[in-house]
């Protein structure tokens, strides 16, 4: 009689050939997700650079430029781009906009920014225990960013420490020139993207139009991939994935800040790193506590790029653009260093997070007020009657 082979051969195989196939699932599907992202910030920008640029304006009153910062990034969907406008406008060689001015712009943008991942964890509505999980990492990062604004921006107006600081280091960074990045997943997202914009605009001639039409069309995109890649990560839960985002995240918080930087800076949007971090966390891939650390990274790293990039400006007003992108390292910097490392502060974000999120499972409406309301709703209020009433 011929021996059978050993049983847990074809296990093996399978079990591998089982992993690899939901490895390449999830890949494809997150790259579906940020075509999505992607289409949605470019058909914002078609929508409200004229509203963009009048609000700009309006930045004399700190508050209102806070405001600013928030409304402009939850149009375009980019902190990236509201600071690199706020660096050219800086820049400026004729009627520049005074640093003063652009500092709470540039925590307003910090702010806008988080609108991504909260919108995410809208697509597990659904389920009460994924919503609550995914809502929570998602307002994690909305909450930090409240806390920092409100530790920093009262200290920036009374001492001045943000601007003196990066003044300080622009004196000692004299001479070093820039360095131009491109991102790899941003080329291949061009290429995908670009076939999408042609079709919109053969098919409408208004670029309003063909906005509405890009905004719903990275709708659909972004509903489908979450929805499968809900699914999937949902199957994925316990294996070998699990162990190994639980293990690597879990590990070191100063590895999961790094993580967090590194991938901004690759893919060069805070955004993009923690809404991937939101369909994580909805699976039970990954906790609050353990998401938390690689979101200070990402707000770290969108700064990194833009940096960089600033150093090449020239013109008389080329030490002032570099001076306001340092101030936005130094404003992340000094928000982690304040918060993080004392643990009754450091769980004050997580707690107002889960809080929160247990409002929103309780009753849907309010998750949809609270981004409606905070990210638009209120700032583009404020600005309206600042502008009426000026």
């Amino acid at each position: 009689m011929v021996p059978l082979p050993p049983q847990n051969q074809p296990t093996r195989f399978s079990g591998l050939a089982n992993f690899l196939q939901k490895t390449v699932t999830i890949l494809g599907l997150l790259f579906v997700f940020l075509m999505g992202i992607q289409c949605l910030g470019d058909g914002f920008k078609l929508l409200g650079q004229d509203l963009l640029n009048a609000f700009f304006a309006t930045t004399e009153n700190p508050f209102i430029a806070l405001m600013v910062g928030i409304l402009a990034t939850t149009l375009v969907q980019s902190s990236s781009v509201t600071t690199a406008m706020i660096v050219g406008l800086v820049a400026a060689s004729e009627n520049p906009l005074p640093i003063a001015n652009a500092i709470p712009m540039v925590m307003g943008a910090n702010i806008g920014t988080t609108v991504t991942n909260t919108l995410v964890a809208l697509a597990h509505v659904a389920r009460k225990d994924e919503f609550f999980r995914a809502f929570s990492v998602a307002t994690c990062h909305d909450f930090f960013n409240f806390f920092a604004v409100a530790i920093l921006l009262p200290l920036e107006l009374a001492t001045g420490y943000l601007r003196l600081t990066a003044g300080v280091l622009v004196s000692s960074l004299g001479g070093i020139g820039g360095i131009q990045y491109q991102s790899p997943l941003k080329n291949a997202l061009k290429m995908g993207i670009d076939p999408i914009k042609q079709l919109v605009r053969g098919l409408l001639q208004g670029q309003g139009s063909q906005a509405v039409l890009l905004i719903l069309v990275s709708g659909v995109m972004i509903v489908c991939a979450l929805f499968l890649l809900v699914r999937v990560m949902r199957s994925a839960t316990e294996s070998r994935v699990e162990v190994f985002i639980t293990r690597s995240l879990s590990r070191s918080v100063l590895l999961s800040m790094l993580v967090g930087v590194i991938v901004t800076v690759m893919v060069q949007s805070s955004s993009i790193t923690t809404a991937l971090l939101v369909p994580l966390a909805g699976a039970g891939l990954l906790t609050l506590e353990s998401a938390f650390p690689v979101t200070l990274g990402a707000n770290l790293g969108t700064t990194v790029t833009a940096l960089l990039a600033t150093l090449a400006v020239s013109g008389p007003n080329a030490e002032a653009g570099v001076e306001i992108a340092l101030v936005h390292v130094l404003f992340n910097l000094s928000g982690i260093v304040l918060i993080y490392p004392l643990k009754p502060i450091r769980r004050l974000p997580l707690m107002a997070a889960r809080k929160l999120a247990g409002v929103a499972v309780r009753s849907r409406k309010w998750a949809l007020i609270y981004v409606l309301g905070l990210f638009y709703g209120l700032p583009a209020a404020f600005v309206i009657l600042h502008r009426l009433f000026e």
